[in-house]
Protein backbone atom coordinates (compact mmCIF):
# COMPACT_ATOMS: atom_id res chain seq x y z
CA UNK A 1 0.00 0.00 0.00
CA UNK A 2 1.39 3.37 -0.97
CA UNK A 3 1.91 6.15 1.54
CA UNK A 4 -0.87 8.20 -0.09
CA UNK A 5 -3.29 5.28 0.27
CA UNK A 6 -2.44 4.91 3.96
CA UNK A 7 -3.00 8.62 4.51
CA UNK A 8 -6.33 8.49 2.68
CA UNK A 9 -7.49 5.47 4.69
CA UNK A 10 -6.43 7.19 7.92
CA UNK A 11 -8.37 10.31 7.02
CA UNK A 12 -11.45 8.28 6.08
CA UNK A 13 -11.28 6.28 9.33
CA UNK A 14 -11.37 9.46 11.41
CA UNK A 15 -14.56 10.60 9.64
CA UNK A 16 -16.33 7.20 9.27
CA UNK A 17 -19.36 5.78 11.00
CA UNK A 18 -19.47 2.11 12.04
CA UNK A 19 -20.68 0.84 8.65
CA UNK A 20 -18.15 2.90 6.73
CA UNK A 21 -15.39 1.40 8.90
CA UNK A 22 -16.35 -2.05 7.59
CA UNK A 23 -16.21 -0.73 4.01
CA UNK A 24 -12.75 0.71 4.71
CA UNK A 25 -11.58 -2.65 6.10
CA UNK A 26 -12.81 -4.39 2.95
CA UNK A 27 -11.03 -1.84 0.75
CA UNK A 28 -7.82 -2.19 2.75
CA UNK A 29 -8.05 -5.99 2.43
CA UNK A 30 -8.48 -5.70 -1.35
CA UNK A 31 -5.54 -3.31 -1.51
CA UNK A 32 -3.31 -5.76 0.40
CA UNK A 33 -4.43 -8.60 -1.87
CA UNK A 34 -3.39 -6.49 -4.85
CA UNK A 35 -0.01 -5.82 -3.21
CA UNK A 36 0.49 -9.56 -2.63
CA UNK A 37 -0.45 -10.40 -6.22
CA UNK A 38 1.92 -7.75 -7.55
CA UNK A 39 4.75 -9.14 -5.41
CA UNK A 40 4.11 -12.60 -6.87
CA UNK A 41 3.96 -11.36 -10.45
CA UNK A 42 7.47 -9.94 -10.42
CA UNK A 43 9.03 -12.28 -12.99
CA UNK A 44 12.38 -10.62 -13.56
CA UNK A 45 13.81 -10.52 -10.07
CA UNK A 46 17.50 -9.65 -9.72
CA UNK A 47 19.62 -12.05 -7.67
CA UNK A 48 19.74 -9.97 -4.48
CA UNK A 49 16.10 -8.84 -4.38
CA UNK A 50 14.32 -12.21 -4.44
CA UNK A 51 14.23 -12.19 -0.67
CA UNK A 52 12.87 -8.63 -0.68
CA UNK A 53 9.99 -9.59 -3.00
CA UNK A 54 9.26 -12.59 -0.81
CA UNK A 55 9.18 -10.27 2.20
CA UNK A 56 6.81 -7.86 0.40
CA UNK A 57 4.50 -10.78 -0.38
CA UNK A 58 4.56 -12.05 3.20
CA UNK A 59 3.97 -8.56 4.60
CA UNK A 60 0.98 -7.99 2.31
CA UNK A 61 -0.47 -11.38 3.28
CA UNK A 62 0.08 -10.62 6.98
CA UNK A 63 -1.75 -7.31 6.66
CA UNK A 64 -4.58 -8.90 4.67
CA UNK A 65 -4.90 -11.51 7.43
CA UNK A 66 -5.05 -8.67 9.97
CA UNK A 67 -7.96 -7.09 8.07
CA UNK A 68 -9.81 -10.41 7.99
CA UNK A 69 -9.19 -10.91 11.72
CA UNK A 70 -10.56 -7.45 12.44
CA UNK A 71 -13.64 -8.18 10.33
CA UNK A 72 -14.18 -11.42 12.26
CA UNK A 73 -13.82 -9.80 15.68
CA UNK A 74 -16.29 -7.07 14.72
CA UNK A 75 -19.08 -9.61 14.19
CA UNK A 76 -21.84 -10.00 16.77
CA UNK A 77 -22.76 -13.65 16.27
CA UNK A 78 -26.14 -13.21 17.96
CA UNK A 79 -27.47 -11.47 14.84
CA UNK A 80 -27.92 -12.59 11.26
CA UNK A 81 -26.01 -12.73 8.90
CA UNK A 82 -22.98 -12.75 11.23
CA UNK A 83 -22.59 -16.58 11.33
CA UNK A 84 -22.56 -16.73 7.52
CA UNK A 85 -20.08 -13.87 7.33
CA UNK A 86 -17.88 -15.69 9.87
CA UNK A 87 -17.84 -18.76 7.62
CA UNK A 88 -16.88 -16.61 4.62
CA UNK A 89 -14.09 -14.92 6.56
CA UNK A 90 -12.77 -18.29 7.79
CA UNK A 91 -12.83 -19.55 4.19
CA UNK A 92 -10.81 -16.47 3.18
CA UNK A 93 -8.30 -17.07 5.99
CA UNK A 94 -7.79 -20.66 4.82
CA UNK A 95 -7.39 -19.57 1.18
CA UNK A 96 -4.96 -16.88 2.25
CA UNK A 97 -2.87 -19.48 4.11
CA UNK A 98 -2.85 -21.74 1.03
CA UNK A 99 -1.92 -18.82 -1.21
CA UNK A 100 0.93 -17.92 1.10
CA UNK A 101 2.20 -21.48 1.44
CA UNK A 102 2.03 -22.22 -2.30
CA UNK A 103 2.82 -18.66 -3.42
CA UNK A 104 -0.14 -18.91 -5.80
CA UNK A 105 -2.21 -15.87 -6.71
CA UNK A 106 -5.24 -17.99 -7.69
CA UNK A 107 -6.07 -18.35 -4.00
CA UNK A 108 -5.84 -14.59 -3.57
CA UNK A 109 -8.20 -14.14 -6.51
CA UNK A 110 -10.73 -16.46 -4.84
CA UNK A 111 -10.67 -14.20 -1.78
CA UNK A 112 -11.19 -11.16 -3.99
CA UNK A 113 -14.27 -12.81 -5.56
CA UNK A 114 -15.75 -13.27 -2.07
CA UNK A 115 -14.85 -9.84 -0.67
CA UNK A 116 -15.73 -7.53 -3.59
CA UNK A 117 -19.49 -8.26 -3.51
CA UNK A 118 -19.51 -7.88 0.27
CA UNK A 119 -17.74 -4.53 -0.03
CA UNK A 120 -20.31 -3.39 -2.58
CA UNK A 121 -23.19 -4.43 -0.34
CA UNK A 122 -21.71 -2.62 2.64
CA UNK A 123 -21.14 0.51 0.51
CA UNK A 124 -24.88 0.57 -0.19
CA UNK A 125 -25.69 0.04 3.48
CA UNK A 126 -23.21 2.74 4.52
CA UNK A 127 -25.15 5.27 2.46
CA UNK A 128 -28.23 4.49 4.54
CA UNK A 129 -26.47 4.74 7.91
CA UNK A 130 -27.07 8.27 9.21
CA UNK A 131 -25.04 7.79 12.40
CA UNK A 132 -22.19 10.19 12.95
CA UNK A 133 -18.51 9.33 12.92
CA UNK A 134 -17.23 6.84 15.49
CA UNK A 135 -14.41 9.26 16.33
CA UNK A 136 -16.30 12.33 17.51
CA UNK A 137 -13.29 14.27 18.65
CA UNK A 138 -10.92 14.01 15.67
CA UNK A 139 -9.25 16.73 13.68
CA UNK A 140 -11.21 18.43 10.94
CA UNK A 141 -9.47 18.34 7.56
CA UNK A 142 -10.20 20.88 4.85
CA UNK A 143 -8.87 20.27 1.35
CA UNK A 144 -8.70 22.79 -1.47
CA UNK A 145 -6.55 24.48 -4.05
CA UNK A 146 -3.92 26.79 -2.63
CA UNK A 147 -2.35 29.87 -4.19
CA UNK A 148 0.30 27.60 -5.67
CA UNK A 149 0.12 26.37 -9.18
CA UNK A 150 -2.70 23.76 -9.10
CA UNK A 151 -1.47 22.10 -5.93
CA UNK A 152 -3.79 20.47 -3.44
CA UNK A 153 -3.12 20.96 0.22
CA UNK A 154 -4.84 19.75 3.37
CA UNK A 155 -5.19 22.06 6.35
CA UNK A 156 -5.80 20.70 9.82
CA UNK A 157 -8.06 22.67 12.14
CA UNK A 158 -8.45 22.28 15.90
CA UNK A 159 -5.17 20.53 16.59
CA UNK A 160 -5.75 20.30 20.32
CA UNK A 161 -4.41 17.45 22.42
CA UNK A 162 -7.85 16.08 23.33
CA UNK A 163 -8.62 14.06 20.18
CA UNK A 164 -9.96 10.59 19.45
CA UNK A 165 -12.90 8.51 20.55
CA UNK A 166 -15.05 10.01 23.26
CA UNK A 167 -16.61 7.65 25.77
Amino acid sequence: MKKEDRQQFTLRITQANSTELIVILYEMLLCYLTDAQEALQEKEIPEGSASEDKDLFREAVRKARGCLNELMTSLDLKYEPAPELMRLYLFCIRRLALGEARRDSRFLEEIRRVIEPLAGAYREIAGQNSAGPVMNNSQTVYAGLTYGRNTLTENMADQGTNRGILA
